[in-house]
Formats: structure tokens, C-alpha cells, sequence
């Protein structure tokens, strides 16, 4: 897993609880990596497994909706980050639709060992858009929090209903469908 994606999860918690607080959650759970992360540096992404049991442990927090909130504020950091990703977009449902053939070769280029998720469009419509989220790490809670941001972010969020199906007991792949509603 791309160390990016622990550094903005410890920049979250900063943010959320404290800097002192990121620190002993760091201190608290025996990491190979000793919690010193790098944006460009890879980890086994049982390091972010035991920094979300041990955050959800001493929040009360249970770990899907950690999970859902962290992709709300990942997804922000990458509106920050990586502008040229939005850029002739302006939809939630045209820009999730492009997240494997146009997001996720642009991060190739970047980070050229990175394990991504596959989200593969299953139905697209100028409604409508299904997603089949498929990752070894069950992280569909993550994408979840990464959709409802993607659709706040575009200012639709009384316009477009997101839903999710478990198509396995384990969480993994996942269905999401963005519906677009007549509301305005």
C-alpha cells in the first residue's frame, strides 16, 4: 500500500483528535514500519489494519465508518493534491466512471508499484453508473467515503443517491451505483 495513504490517515487523525494523540496511536501498535511513513514508499497494508483496530479501540469508532471518513478526507486531499485529475470534469458520475481507464493510469504513472483497486463500470447511463469495486483488502468502506466525497465535491449531493452492495459476505467486490434524481 502506497505510503500516502498513511500519511494523509495520520494527517486525519491529527487533524480529527491531535498530533500527540497520532503519535501514541503510533507507539501503541508494534509496526515493522515504526510508523514512519513516506508518500512514495510502499507498506503491507496490515500496518494500516492495526493503526484502524487500535484508532477504533480508543475512539469507540467502528472501523467502517473510520474507514467511510477517511475516504471523505482523502478524497479532498486529492482534490488538493492532483487538479489535473478534475480538470474537464464536472460530474461525480462522469468522474468515478473514469477512475480505471484515466485516474488510476495517471497514478501508474506516478507510483509504478502501486496495488489499486479495480473499478470497473458495469452500466452507464447519462443517470446512472455502476461501479464494480474489486480489491484484496476489502476496503469498500473506503471507497465508499471516497464516492460520497466525489459527489459532495461536485455539488450534488441533493442530486445523486449513492448505493452499495456487498456482493460477497466478506465485503469484497462491492457494487456502487450512482443514480442521479430529479431533485435540484
Amino acid at each position: 500500500m502506497k505510503g500516502i495513504v498513511f500519511t494523509k490517515f495520520l494527517e486525519m487523525v491529527e487533524q480529527t483528535w491531535s498530533e500527540d494523540f497520532a503519535d501514541e496511536l503510533i507507539e501503541a501498535v508494534d509496526l515493522p514500519s515504526g510508523g514512519a511513513y513516506t508518500a512514495v514508499g510502499t507498506y503491507p497494508h496490515t500496518e494500516m489494519v492495526s493503526l484502524l483496530v487500535e484508532l477504533s479501540a480508543r475512539t469507540g469508532v467502528p472501523i467502517p465508518e473510520l474507514l467511510r471518513t477517511y475516504g471523505r478526507f482523502l478524497f479532498g486531499q486529492f482534490v488538493t493534491l492532483y487538479p489535473g485529475f478534475f480538470k474537464g470534469t464536472s460530474s461525480s458520475l462522469d468522474f468515478a466512471a473514469s477512475i480505471e481507464d484515466v485516474i488510476h493510469v495517471e497514478v501508474r504513472k506516478l507510483y509504478p508499484d502501486a496495488e489499486l483497486p479495480s473499478f470497473k463500470v458495469i452500466e452507464r447511463t447519462p443517470d446512472r453508473l455502476r461501479l464494480r469495486y474489486q480489491s484484496d483488502r476489502h476496503l469498500g468502506d473506503l471507497a465508499q467515503g471516497l464516492m460520497e466525497a466525489c459527489i459532495t465535491h461536485f455539488g450534488e449531493s441533493d442530486r445523486v443517491v449513492l448505493t452499495r452492495e456487498n456482493m460477497d459476505e466478506e465485503g469484497a467486490p462491492v457494487c456502487f451505483t450512482l443514480q442521479r434524481t430529479t431533485a435540484a
